[in-house]
């Protein structure tokens, strides 16, 4: 429970920190499309490069940010296996009995665990260095034209900041009930799958009915404090953009350009192999 990271704020009154909700909440949305169009792994490289860079700036430890990856270890490798060997090529490297393995399958496998570590990291990093109450002011900024067809643009993103801020609760919750568990008696630890499925269930139970109270109590203090989400509200803090915005706006779109230009203009692996021939 502890390597959970996504959802948690780490503070340090970074630069990094400091930067409008609004300009890194786009630019990990532009990320998380430009992730898909990486075509070679010099700019996998770059982009892991960048992160590193970012996470430097913000004084983030590293070994924070890594711990995200532990949480998706096994879809990583599950996902790898079944595109290494299920995916068929032209080049075929081992052959033994039922099992083929062709060099598109590595390169497939390769490509596809690296860019699920980078859907998670970035992500990661922005609720690291982001408060779910700036995140709930830059949702509700960003879809505000949403409003000229009567969608309920203040309701959804209230409804995100609350599921962001339950998330390091919840987990912190988990582990009293499983450290309760424990001196009772309870085993998490030994024993295969469905021994270890069953002995969860006196976990989650209790998890999930303090769950649903805590989101009962949480509905009756919005209540009893005349909370309306279709009121016309004002905000204490007003989201203003200032010129170190625009330069991480601008250090992004170059960034995220680069992939663009990778794949459709410079192929930068066929430039270096042209190079050495």
């Amino acid at each position: 429970m502890n390597n959970v990271v996504f959802g948690q704020y780490y503070p340090t009154g970074s630069v990094v920190h400091r930067l409008d909700a609004r300009i890194k909440l786009l630019a990990v949305i532009f990320y998380i499309i430009t992730v898909f169009f990486i075509r070679d792994y010099v700019m996998y490289a770059a982009m892991f490069v960048f992160i590193i860079g970012l996470t430097l700036v913000a004084k983030i430890p590293l070994k924070v940010l890594l711990r995200t990856v532990r949480t998706i270890v096994f879809l990583v490798l599950v996902t790898s296996i079944i595109n290494l060997f299920f995916t068929t090529g032209e080049v075929l490297w081992v052959h033994w009995k039922f099992i083929k393995i062709y060099k598109e399958g590595v390169e497939h496998a390769i490509k596809l665990a690296l860019r699920l570590i980078l859907l998670m990291l970035f992500p990661s990093l922005l609720t690291l260095t982001t408060t779910p109450m700036e995140l709930t002011d830059a949702l509700e900024s960003l879809m505000k034209p949403l409003k000229l067809i009567k969608v309920p643009v203040h309701a959804i993103a209230l409804i995100m900041s609350i599921a962001l801020r339950m998330i390091p609760i919840l987990m912190e919750e988990t582990n009293k009930i499983m450290l309760a568990q424990k001196a009772r008696g309870a085993d998490f630890d030994t024993g295969g799958a469905l021994k270890k499925a069953k002995a969860m269930v006196p976990v989650l139970v209790p998890l999930f009915v303090g769950a649903f109270r805590r989101a009962d109590e949480l509905a009756l203090a919005m209540d009893a404090r005349c909370y309306s989400s279709v009121a016309k509200r004002t905000k204490y803090k007003v989201m203003r953009l200032t010129a170190k915005d625009f330069v991480a706006g601008f250090i992004c779109f170059a960034v995220f350009s680069l992939v663009f230009l990778n794949k459709y203009l410079w192929p930068f692996d066929q430039m270096v192999l042209a190079l050495f021939k």
